[in-house]
């Protein structure tokens, strides 16, 4: 399959602070849905924000490519981020809707990329448009609530209008910046569910930060992880060990690891799941 992503040797610091990425590598391919875990301050949003192109990698070597394209390198925008701008949804983690507008146009912001910039300043949406706006809300189960205020919407509710949003803009990647980390156990299983549909019917690639472990380990099937702005681990769910959770989070991964066991019917009583158990290392 083609890589999406491509992050060549990327480096980001902010004025004279600490280094926030620290030399990354990495390549997502097509379909994939991929969690990026780590502790507060390991660079999980800074990371999200350079790829879509809301921060510039620091000047030097690296690179950034989507879709095959280069979008950023030595420390500058280059045309095809704006370019490809359309095919990248960007999921915040505070919902990012207009609150006093209708929940239907806050996805149909989604289309601007696509229509005249005349269109779009005067919120003169084709009807094609409204109507990939409403399959879109009645994917993620809000069609009922397409023009109620956005500000009268729970959280989990904003956050699948914004994913709705992503959907009417008919994005082949989607970034989403801890999507649930604001949000009740239910709404946040709402969330990642749909975000998994997503990426199974649809084959969007998908790269969620996350910092509740057990929904990456629950519907992801690859881990990306991230210690003080560098990759500490990049591979399959089943090969991540407790030991390796514990050195990302320190004590508190201990008990991130008994969080993230299955629930009950999950798996056999009293056995430990076998993307908990570590992993043999040859002699």
């Amino acid at each position: 399959m083609p890589n999406i992503v491509e992050v060549k040797s990327v480096n980001k610091r902010f004025g004279r602070g600490p280094v926030v990425l620290n030399d990354i590598n990495l390549t997502i391919e097509e379909g994939e849905m991929v969690a990026l875990i780590g502790a507060s301050g390991s660079g999980k949003s800074t990371l999200i924000r350079t790829i879509c192109g809301l921060e510039i990698a620091d000047s030097g070597v690296g690179r950034i490519s989507l879709f095959g394209q280069v979008t950023q390198t030595g420390g500058k925008r280059l045309p095809a981020q704006r370019q490809l701008r359309t095919q990248v949804g960007v999921i915040f983690q505070q919902f990012n809707l207009v609150t006093r507008l209708s929940l239907l146009t806050n996805v149909l912001v989604g289309r601007l990329g696509r229509i005249p910039k005349w269109r779009g300043l005067l919120g003169l949406f084709p009807r094609s448009d409204r109507i990939k706006a409403l399959k879109a809300l009645e994917r993620v189960g809000m069609a009922d609530k397409a023009r109620q205020r956005a500000s009268t919407l729970s959280g989990g509710q904003q956050q699948r209008g914004a994913i709705a949003r992503a959907l009417t803009q008919e994005a082949r990647l989607i970034l989403a910046d801890e999507p649930i980390a604001s949000l009740d156990p239910a709404s946040a299983e709402r969330v990642m569910e749909t975000l998994g549909t997503i990426n199974k019917e649809d084959g969007v690639t998908v790269i969620v930060s996350l910092h509740q472990i057990d929904h990456a380990f629950k519907h992801c099937h690859r881990i990306i992880a991230l210690k003080d702005g560098a990759v500490a681990y990049d591979g399959t769910t089943e090969g991540i060990t407790p030991e390796d959770i514990a050195s990302l989070y320190g004590v508190e991964g201990l008990d991130l690891v008994k969080d993230a066991r299955p629930k009950d019917g999950d798996d056999a009583e009293g056995q430990t799941p076998s993307y908990l158990k570590p992993v043999a290392v040859a002699s």
